[in-house]
C-alpha cells in the first residue's frame, strides 16, 4: 500500500526533542538558573549604584555630601556645580588637552598597529614570530617599571627636541602610542588572520599593489575589529593617569597642557583648602560621560568586532 506523498512527509519528520531532565532541565537546572540570575542582578547594582550615588552627588550642596553622603536624592539641582568646576576648576581646558591628545595617539595607534598586524599576519619572512613576540612582550612590562628610564629618556628628548620634552602634547602623544601600541598588535594579528585569502588574492590578481591591497581591501574588512580596538584605546587612554602625572607639569600653577586624570587629582587635592566636595563630584561626571557615550553608541560594534573572529 503506498502512502500519499503529504503523509510520507509527516511521519518522516522527525517530533520536536526533548531535552533530558524533564523539559525545564531539572532542578539542578533551575537552580543553576537562579542563582545566574541572582548573581547578575547582584553584579548590576554593584556597578550602577556607585555610578547613580556619584551623578547624583553632584547634584547636591557641599552640606548635603557632608551631612546625607548615602542618600540619592539632593534637595535641590544645583547645576552651578557643574559650570563652577568646568570654569573654576580648569576641567574645559582639561578637557580641551585630553581631546587634542586622544585624536593623535588613538589614530597613529590604529594606523601604525594594523599595518604591523597585517603584515605579521599575512606575510611570511625571517624573523615574523620573533616581531610578533617582541610586541606581546610589551604586554608583560608593567609601565611603572619602566618609570624612570621614560622620564630620563623624555627629558634628554627635550633637551635637543624641546617639542618631544616633558609637558608636550606631542611627547604624550608618542607616548600613548608606544603603550598602546602592543595591544593593537595582538588583536589585529589574531582578527587579520580570519580574514579570506581568495578576497586578497583576487585584488593582486587585478593588479592591486601591497599597500593598495591593505587600504582598499583589507582594512575595510576588518572594520569590526578596528572598531573594537579603536574603543578600549578611546577609554584606556581617556583613563590614564600615570603617564599624564609623570611627564605632565602645571606650568606657573595653571593647567596649561594637563589632561582630564590630573584635573580630577587636582580637583580632588584642593579639597582639603575649599572643601568644594560637589565641584569634585560634577567633575566626575562630566569625565565620566563622554566614555559612557562612546561605548553606548558602539555596543553592538564592539560586541560583533569581538565575536567575528569566532564566527569565520
Amino acid at each position: 500500500m503506498t502512502r500519499p506523498p503529504g503523509e510520507r512527509s509527516r511521519a518522516a519528520a522527525p517530533g520536536p526533542a526533548t531535552p533530558r531532565g524533564g523539559g525545564g532541565g531539572g532542578l539542578g537546572g533551575r537552580i543553576f538558573n537562579g542563582f545566574s540570575h541572582l548573581f547578575l542582578v547582584v553584579w548590576a547594582v554593584m556597578v550602577i549604584y556607585p555610578l547613580l550615588w556619584v551623578v547624583m552627588s553632584a547634584f547636591k550642596s557641599d552640606a548635603e555630601v557632608i551631612r546625607q553622603p548615602l542618600s540619592l536624592i539632593p534637595e535641590k539641582l544645583n547645576w552651578d556645580n557643574f559650570s563652577r568646576a568646568w570654569v573654576d576648576g580648569h576641567l574645559g581646558s582639561f578637557f580641551g588637552n585630553t581631546l587634542l591628545v586622544l585624536v593623535g595617539s588613538v589614530g597613529l595607534t590604529m594606523l601604525l598597529g594594523s599595518m604591523a598586524a597585517y603584515v605579521l599576519a599575512r606575510y611570511e619572512f625571517p624573523g615574523n614570530r620573533a616581531i610578533y613576540y617582541l610586541f606581546l612582550s610589551g604586554l608583560t612590562l608593567p609601565i611603572y617599571l619602566a618609570a624612570v628610564p621614560l622620564f630620563k629618556g623624555v627629558y634628554n628628548m627635550g633637551v635637543v627636541f624641546p617639542l618631544l620634552g616633558p609637558n608636550s602634547h606631542l611627547m604624550l602623544i608618542l607616548v600613548y602610542v608606544a603603550w598602546s601600541l602592543s595591544f593593537t598588535v595582538f588583536f589585529m594579528h589574531s582578527f587579520f588572520r580570519t580574514l579570506p585569502n581568495a578576497v586578497a588574492e583576487a585584488a593582486l590578481v587585478d593588479g592591486a599593489s601591497h599597500s593598495r591591497l591593505f587600504f582598499s581591501v583589507m582594512l575595510p574588512m576588518a572594520r569590526p575589529g578596528l572598531i573594537s580596538i579603536g574603543i578600549f584605546n578611546v577609554l584606556g587612554q581617556w583613563n590614564q593617569w600615570y603617564l599624564p602625572t609623570l611627564l605632565m607639569q602645571s606650568v606657573s600653577g595653571e593647567p596649561k597642557n594637563q589632561v582630564i586624570a590630573q584635573g580630577l587629582i587636582e580637583l580632588s587635592v584642593n579639597q582639603g583648602y575649599r572643601s568644594d566636595w560637589s565641584g569634585l563630584f560634577a567633575g566626575v561626571t562630566m569625565a565620566m560621560l563622554p566614555v559612557l557615550v562612546v561605548y553606548i553608541a558602539f555596543q553592538r560594534q564592539v560586541q560583533s568586532g569581538l565575536t567575528a573572529g569566532v564566527g569565520k
